[in-house]
């Protein structure tokens, strides 16, 4: 099953900053899962939307992040690494 939620579960997300955990990131496809703190909803991403122009996220790390529909259904875009590691709800 695909790990992104269906739009009916998640119209108040859409837009809104989130905090998560990256579960999963994947070198050679670019592309990965990050857990919603607040939701526990899994979201995908590509590398591509990583704001700083990284191409890689380590597992484990602490990001926000928006839900945006991309070409493919809902994703995160918009990550960025927090320094502070801490997660946060929303």
């Amino acid at each position: 099953m695909d790990p992104v939620t269906t739009p009916a579960a998640v119209p108040a997300t859409i837009g809104a900053v989130r905090t998560g955990v990256v579960e999963a990131f994947d070198d050679h496809e670019g592309a990965g899962t990050v857990r919603d703190a607040l939701a526990g909803t899994v979201w995908w991403f590509h590398c591509t939307r990583i704001a700083d122009g990284s191409r890689h996220l380590d597992v484990g790390a602490t990001v926000t992040f928006r839900v945006t529909t991309g070409p493919t259904g809902l994703e995160a875009v918009d990550l960025e690494p927090r320094s502070d590691g801490a997660v946060s709800p929303g």
